[in-house]
């Protein structure tokens, strides 16, 4: 029940000490898709958003954020949000998931204990596609720096994927309005973001409050006042401003080491909106 209608509707400390900056300004998007291992008995159909300049990919390195979505979803229900992070220097991938996104020819809840591996099998195909020699993306991922994000039941999936023997590529988690799945949560620490409606009647409140509440490393909590299971991933809804700049400046600190981004973290969701604590 806690899994079901995913479709969205002081800083952390103790993290590797920043040494670097992320970009200045906002790139234009490019989209492009693939279906992973397409001749097997579990293809994934990925939906790819990447810095560009001038109709190619823009030029560097760009950390890599796998997004995963929840129940009766697709990859491009959260464009409004991964379209952004592209903007901002990052590459997106996500995942639409064989037996859980929407219009799933054999639909099965309980396929998300499946799905970290599914976003394992795509981390590692990025990184064989950086070192090819005949692809857009290759040589512009920085296939050391990935983070896993997730809505719901992709939050969900995000928080198993971090378990005690995750690999040290994986530098941090975005869960939203998820929770922690058994055996996740545990082992190498890594910083994590809960972002949680206080009035969400999927997965309530409590229920991410006892994942951050696990976390073995550094984590913080945006409390997302009076919202529900997800509206404020949305463009133009109430809490938006604030949990993206939070998301953002998040990532930015944690995938590129940005000393300002992590500072700006004690305000960034400083509202009537929103309320933001860390430990």
């Amino acid at each position: 029940m806690l899994l079901a209608g995913c479709a969205p509707a002081g800083a952390v400390t103790g993290a590797p000490a920043p040494t670097g900056r992320a970009p200045e300004g906002t790139y234009a998007v490019g989209v492009r898709t693939f279906t992973l291992d397409a001749g097997s008995a579990r293809p994934l159909p990925v939906t790819v958003w990447y810095p560009a300049k001038g109709g190619a990919v823009a030029v560097g390195r760009f950390p890599v954020v796998i997004y995963s979505h929840g129940l009766d979803s697709l990859p491009e229900l959260h464009a409004g949000l991964t379209s952004r992070w592209a903007a901002a220097g990052f590459v997106v991938a996500a995942p639409a998931f064989p037996n859980t996104r929407r219009g799933a020819a054999r639909f099965n809840r309980a396929d998300v204990r499946n799905q970290p591996a599914d976003c394992w099998r795509l981390i590692r195909h990025l990184v064989r596609l950086d070192a090819r020699q005949d692809d857009p993306l290759a040589g512009h991922l920085d296939v050391a720096r990935f983070a896993a994000a997730g809505h719901s039941a992709g939050g969900y999936t995000t928080a198993r994927m971090f378990t005690s023997d995750h690999p040290s590529r994986l530098r941090a988690g975005v869960i939203v309005a998820g929770g922690g799945m058994a055996g996740g949560l545990a082992g190498q620490p890594a910083p994590l973001l809960f972002v949680h409606g206080t009035a969400d009647p999927i997965v309530p409140l409590a229920v991410g409050r006892a994942a951050y509440d696990r976390a073995p490393g550094p984590a913080a909590f945006v409390s997302v006042l009076g919202q529900g299971h997800g509206e404020y991933l949305i463009p133009g809804e109430p809490g938006f401003e604030q949990v993206f700049a939070t998301m953002t400046d998040f990532l930015r600190w944690t995938l590129y080491g940005d000393r300002e981004a992590r500072e700006r973290l004690r305000t960034d969701a400083r509202s009537p909106l929103t309320r933001y604590e860390s430990r």
